[in-house]
């Protein structure tokens, strides 16, 4: 069958691009013509683990192809999936729908004929309802359903989640819609994979609830390395030992320096707006969003205290490594490395960073900061280095070498990924979370 998938971000290409390894005709539209023309020479404009691979493989198979004519490339397309932006609105933390609905209407006056709308879009709850309307307003004489069918990807891993997922949901009000649906995903469904079928607007929830969920088994456990800190427990040991049990799990009970990303921050915030506006209280998801944005800065705190305190800090130099908010991804929205890139200047001290896929986003992010083309370039010289993000690259350093480079043998590691007597063996001062 033919997709139509408007917008060709992270969302939208990956998307697109599985449809079509699938074996159906998907054609990838977007405004920016710079991004269309890049894709057409090959270049893609994030970074996801074999992305440009399978993105080279479709094109050339004649399954996958790129526009920026809406008309055009949602002609005979029996679904059309909304992949655009929802960013948090300036001001009110509410999702900007605004793409959302300027994208709804051009389809309204474009449709040429039946077809599904599909948000994949992350939304908030009644989104679908106003998406309908806007259609119907448009005056089309064509049968339409929409249709939530909300992502569940994780950056990095964005391929294998759409090929293997837990779960397909699909929010349908109609028999028409789930039947185009039930196709779209028949290849999905063949591996057994489940598709669970609700309300259009339970659909928009379980996106928002999913991803708060997850946010908060995050800031539970970043709490409770804290508090191993001051009792001498192992936070390591901890998750370890709650993350057994079943009804937990152990994923996503890793301690660290917080929470970044395209869809934590933005989306726990949306969730928050929702439920205000229905006068719903969801006093955890509040607590969570206020315990995490406190953590950051306090994790430059932590660094500073490795320099010998405020009144040592200044004049002295750090070495960031890792500043994308997690590894295999050139994301940088809500990173952690910001905030503790800031507070460390705060303190008046230098800060020299690497990161193998995030300098060129995080250069105009971290003014101030001075970008190298390796780790041991950012360690020359550092009275401290700081582990942020747990990229592969950083998980066996040569210490002997790091010690020979840098000022002072002081290592902070933020992501635990070296044991403590390893790195105090090799005559460091090591510090990290939720572990004496």
């Amino acid at each position: 069958m033919k997709i139509a998938m408007v917008g060709s971000g992270y969302v939208g290409l990956v998307s697109g691009a599985c449809f079509a390894d699938f074996g159906h005709d998907v054609v990838c539209i977007d405004k920016d013509q710079s991004k269309i023309d890049r894709l057409h020479d090959g270049v893609m404009p994030i970074y996801e683990p074999g992305l440009a691979e399978l993105v080279g493989t479709n094109v050339k198979a004649g399954r996958l192809s790129f526009t920026t004519d809406l008309a055009e490339g949602i002609k005979d397309a029996q679904a059309i999936f909304i992949a655009v932006g929802t960013p948090s609105r300036r001001g009110d933390g509410h999702a900007d729908l605004s793409f959302v609905y300027a994208v709804a209407k051009e389809v309204g006056e474009s449709l040429s004929n039946d077809a599904v709308v599909v948000t994949k879009s992350t939304v908030p709850v009644g989104t679908g309802d106003e998406v309908e309307r806007i259609l119907q307003d448009s005056g089309t004489s064509h049968k339409f359903a929409v249709v939530s069918n909300p992502e569940f990807l994780r950056e990095g891993a964005a391929i294998g989640d759409f090929k293997r997922p837990d779960r397909i949901v699909i929010g349908a009000e109609s028999e028409f819609g789930r039947e185009i649906m039930r196709e779209v995903y028949r290849p999905l469904f063949l591996n057994e994979s489940p598709i669970l079928f609700t309300s259009r607007r339970s659909a928009e929830l379980i996106k928002y609830a999913a991803n708060a969920f997850l946010a908060t088994k995050i800031t539970f456990i970043n709490e409770m390395a804290d508090l191993c800190e001051k009792v001498g427990a192992d936070v390591q040991d901890v998750s370890r030992g709650i993350g057994s049990d079943n009804r937990i799990g152990s994923k996503f009970l890793h301690a660290g320096p917080g929470y970044g990303g395209s869809c934590f921050p933005k989306d726990t915030l949306a969730l928050l707006k929702t439920a205000e506006d229905y006068e719903s209280p969801v006093r955890i998801v509040e607590a969570v969003v206020k315990t995490n944005d406190t953590r950051k800065r306090a994790m430059g705190r932590k660094v500073v205290d490795a320099l010998g305190g405020p009144d040592h800090a200044r004049g002295k130099k750090v070495a960031l490594l890792g500043l994308t908010f997690k590894p295999n991804t050139d994301d940088m929205r809500d990173s952690p490395a910001i905030a503790i890139a800031q507070t460390l200047q705060d303190a008046g001290v230098t800060v020299d960073a690497f990161d193998p896929e995030g300098m060129e986003i995080a250069r105009p992010l971290m003014p101030g900061v001075n970008m190298k083309n390796d780790p041991y370039a950012a360690i020359e010289g550092a009275d401290a280095i700081a582990i942020v993000t747990e990229w592969d690259a950083f998980r066996a350093l040569d210490l002997k070498r790091v010690r020979e480079l840098a000022k002072a043998p002081v290592l902070v590691d933020l992501r635990n990924i070296y044991q403590p007597s390893d790195v105090r063996a090799a005559g460091f001062e090591y510090s990290s979370i939720g572990r004496e």
